[in-house]
C-alpha cells in the first residue's frame, strides 16, 4: 500500500474517481523509483504491474532484429503506457521496451488490481480507455509520418526539439534517427544538405540550428 500524501489528487486519474476508489486505488498500489537509464521493461517479459508515472520521463521504443529502433511514444507525468496496459488485458508478454529517461518515480498497480477496478470502477475504465485511444491514435500519426512523411520536414520539425543553450541540438545523429524511425546515414545525408543550405553548421558531435525560420518554413510545405 503506497504511504503519505493522497497522488491521486495532483493526476488526472484522481478527477474522474469517486473517494472510495481512489482510496481503494491507493491500497492496492505500491511506490516505484527508478534512476535514468533504467531499463523497466523489455521485448519478450512479463507484464506485471500498471505503472502510473507521477514524475520523470519514459521513453517506449521498438527495436528490430537488425537493430534498428524507433520511439513510439513518451510516458510523461499523470500519464501511463498503452503498450503495459494492452499486456494486461491481453495475457501476453511485452512487444517493446521501456526507459526511464530521467529519475523516475510512478505508482504500481498490480495486475490482481488493475483487473478488479476495470471491473468495478466506471471512472477507472474511462481513465484507462481514454488514455489508451488518445494514445493509439498518437500511433497511427506516426506510422503515417514514418510510412508517407517526408524525411527532410520530418527532421526540420524534429531538431528544436532537441535544442539547448539556444542553438546546440542535443542528440547524436543515431539519436534523431531513433526518433524519427530511419537509419543514422539518412540523418546524416540530411544534416550535410541542410548546412550545404546553410540552415545549420555541424561540429564534432554537434549540430548548430543557424537559420530556424527556414527550418520552420519547410516543416509547412
Amino acid at each position: 500500500m503506497s504511504q503519505g500524501r493522497d497522488w491521486t489528487s495532483s493526476i488526472s486519474v484522481g478527477a474522474v474517481l469517486d473517494q472510495a476508489t481512489r482510496a481503494r486505488l491507493r491500497s492496492l498500489t505500491h511506490s516505484v523509483t527508478a534512476p535514468a537509464g533504467t531499463r523497466l521493461f523489455g521485448e519478450g517479459s512479463p507484464c506485471q504491474d500498471y505503472l502510473i508515472l507521477l514524475s520523470g520521463l519514459v521513453r517506449v521504443q521498438k527495436v528490430s532484429q537488425n537493430g534498428r529502433e524507433i520511439v513510439l511514444y513518451r510516458v510523461e507525468p499523470g500519464e501511463t503506457c498503452v503498450v503495459t496496459t494492452a499486456c494486461l488485458m491481453s495475457g501476453l508478454d511485452y512487444d517493446a521496451e521501456g526507459i526511464a529517461e530521467t529519475d523516475i518515480t510512478a505508482e504500481a498497480l498490480p495486475m490482481s488490481g488493475f483487473r478488479e477496478l476495470i471491473a468495478g470502477s466506471a471512472g477507472f475504465r474511462d481513465f484507462v480507455f481514454r488514455a489508451y485511444g488518445l494514445r493509439i491514435s498518437s500511433l497511427l500519426m506516426l506510422i503515417e509520418e514514418v510510412a508517407f512523411g517526408r524525411i527532410d520536414q520530418r527532421l526540420a520539425a524534429c531538431l528544436p526539439d532537441h535544442v539547448e543553450d539556444g542553438s546546440a541540438v542535443n542528440a547524436t545523429h543515431q539519436e534523431l534517427a531513433v526518433e524519427l524511425g530511419t537509419a543514422r546515414e539518412v540523418v546524416s545525408r540530411q544534416l550535410k544538405d541542410f548546412e550545404r543550405r546553410g540552415w545549420v553548421r555541424r561540429g564534432r558531435g554537434q549540430v548548430l540550428i543557424v537559420q530556424p525560420e527556414a527550418l520552420e518554413s519547410l516543416t509547412k510545405i
